[in-house]
């Protein structure tokens, strides 16, 4: 079970930005991620939508044997994990928008979170927030029309420098020093991000902790791989291969995409 591979779902590429700093941390795990491009956004669909694909794409990665799923999607953990957590035996890490240490280190008192409209009105994100922003102003925007523009490779077109600006420059008028960047998906904008907000801003988002928090719960479940063997990543898309492959680009790790109908 050890030797098994870590499975990574995302609703398309945005959950690569996970993928990279779990393989940069434990990188003798082998791992499977589905890109479900043909289901994105999730952010604009229901709840019962959304627990319906993740548990679709958790059974598929069971069904290959994946010994932990990393939910790669603010959204999908945010309406889903509860859910999955409770139905199936496997150990599940969730993505949350990281307002917790945002909140902790504002010396403005004030930060903003740029998300999808699935998390921002999920449950969970109504319970971290109040939980840890009592004494915070929090600017809350949904990022709507980002995800299909990163998902066609987009990252630095017109249309996506407009929405960005249109989103963070009211954020700025509020005086915020950290924004929390709530999906996956967005951390590949965060060159542009930097010329609109500045330096001042400081920008987080969660593959860093998840990849540590994965790490962990392979230990505590004595899961984490022995293999000596080279380490084999297996990409699906529902979707073209294409931009999938290209943000994989600057991998110097073995690797395979793939396009299967999931």
């Amino acid at each position: 079970m050890k030797n098994k591979p870590i499975g990574i779902f995302d609703s398309g590429i945005g959950g690569t930005s996970i993928w990279k700093e779990v393989v940069k941390l434990i990188p003798n795990e082998n791992t499977i991620y589905l890109a479900d491009s043909k289901n994105a956004p999730y952010g604009e669909k229901s709840s019962e939508e959304i627990i319906a694909l993740s548990i679709k794409n958790t059974e598929l990665l069971i069904s290959k044997g994946c010994k932990l799923i990393i939910v790669a999607c603010n959204t999908a953990t945010t309406n889903a994990i509860d859910y999955l957590r409770g139905n199936y035996s496997v150990p599940f890490i969730g993505i949350e928008p990281a307002i917790k240490p945002a909140a902790i280190l504002s010396k403005t008192g004030a930060i903003g979170i740029l998300a999808t409209k699935g998390t921002l009105s999920s449950k969970l994100f109504e319970k971290t927030t109040k939980e840890y922003t009592k004494n915070i102003t929090t600017i809350e925007q949904d990022g709507e029309g980002l995800v299909p523009l990163i998902e066609e490779g987009k990252l630095n077109s017109p249309e996506i420098n407009k929405l960005l600006s249109t989103y963070l420059k009211p954020m700025l008028n509020f005086n915020i020093d950290h924004l929390v960047l709530g999906c996956t998906h967005y951390p590949y904008l965060i060159p542009q991000i930097k010329k609109i907000i500045g330096e001042r801003v400081t920008i987080i988002d969660s593959g860093e902790a998840v990849a540590k928090q994965t790490k962990a719960i392979l230990e505590k479940h004595n899961l984490l791989s022995t293999s000596t063997t080279k380490s084999h990543h297996q990409f699906y898309t529902n979707s073209e291969t294409k931009v999938l492959s290209e943000i994989l680009s600057d991998v110097a790790i073995n690797f395979t995409v793939e396009k299967s109908d999931f």
